[in-house]
């Protein structure tokens, strides 16, 4: 009886190792649409994702989720163990809920394709008293009050109005919305529109609406492939897009109808985009002592409106790894600015 339990532990126990073993060869990335992520609508539709995991010995799906905000939701709860987020949203939602989160690829910075639009004033200034739709705690309202202070104005002279990025066009359009703040191709969409003004823009705070892939820590740790095959992909698809030839029009002409636009319209985006489309170039920003500020800015902002979590004692609660150094609590990191894959494919290593 003795043995017979002792084989049938053994069985068991391989059984239970043998289906996480394969349980860590499949992942799920999620993304929204975005400029900045468009390409990994490409990449996974033109195999380019796929023919990188199998290198790897992984398979790898990539979903698209048409709310961004439930997108980070889910890779919070564990649906998804990366998803295309912004640095600020890395902090407040994952990290801020105890998810130890890695900045896989940092892949562009907003230049211009957040902004505050005013419908009939064309001054910044005008907005004090209106209303003011936007993704609340979102980096919407984040570029908003870095506007709001560059003229002298606060969140108190204005009321947020909480918006859903799915509903933001469909409402601008009503007669009682007379201010938005919203990221592309919403944007585009909304300036469009008559008598719709750019009043403040993100290429007035370069460098600080970053937008990543972030993927779960210890799911990285776990598999290191993982990280290499995304990292992979995304470079290729960034080396192919950049081009002048007649395939990176077909991939950007791709990406253009994936977002719902035509090409004149994407390539409008990305020039509002600082896109980082070497991995030297990413790794620049990763590695700078400019991050760390940034990062140190936006806790800030986070902490002082509630999104660190209850009861937390100040913006630096919540660690923040950097290549220069740790913002905020060391002993809980929960943020990490990782550069070993981007420097894998900077040193031909993947």
């Amino acid at each position: 009886m003795k043995n017979s339990a002792k084989k049938v532990t053994v069985l068991l126990f391989t059984l239970l190792l043998s289906a996480n073993t394969f349980a860590a060869d499949k992942f799920k990335v999620c993304w929204s649409i975005y400029v900045g992520w468009m390409p990994w609508a490409y990449a996974a539709q033109e195999g380019i994702v796929k023919k990188w995991g199998d290198k790897y010995g992984i398979d790898i799906d990539v979903v698209q989720i048409n709310d961004y905000v439930e997108s980070i939701n889910q890779y919070t709860a564990g649906q998804f163990d990366a998803c295309a987020m912004t640095n600020m949203d890395a902090l407040t939602i994952p990290a801020a809920g105890g998810i130890d989160s890695t900045a896989l690829i940092v892949g562009d910075f907003s230049n211009g394709n957040d902004a505050v639009i005013l419908k009939d004033k064309n001054q910044l200034a005008d907005i004090k008293g209106q209303n003011v739709n936007l993704v609340e705690l979102s980096v919407s309202h984040y570029l908003l009050a870095r506007a709001l202070d560059s003229v002298g104005l606060s969140e108190s002279d204005v009321k947020v109005i909480n918006t859903s990025d799915a509903d933001m066009v469909s409402i601008y359009g009503t007669r009682d919305v007379t201010s938005v703040v919203t990221w592309n191709p919403l944007l585009s969409e909304i300036t469009s529109m008559p008598k719709s003004n750019n009043v403040f823009d993100s290429s007035q705070i370069p460098g600080e609406i970053i937008d990543m892939l972030v993927v779960n820590t210890d799911t990285l740790k776990a598999n290191p492939n993982l990280g290499k095959a995304l990292v992979g992909a995304w470079y290729e698809v960034m080396a192919l897009m950049s081009g002048t030839d007649q395939a990176a029009i077909d991939a950007r002409t791709a990406m253009a109808e994936a977002s719902e636009t035509d090409l004149e319209g994407y390539d409008a985006q990305l020039a509002s985009t600082k896109m980082f489309y070497t991995p030297q170039s990413a790794l620049a920003l990763t590695n700078s002592k400019e991050l760390m500020a940034t990062m140190q800015h936006v806790a800030e902002f986070s902490f002082n409106h509630g999104l660190l979590g209850d009861g937390a004692p100040d913006a630096g609660v919540i660690g923040i790894e950097t290549p220069a150094g740790v913002f905020g609590n060391a002993d809980n990191i929960k943020l990490r600015f990782d550069p070993t894959y981007m420097q894998m494919a900077a040193d031909g290593q993947l």
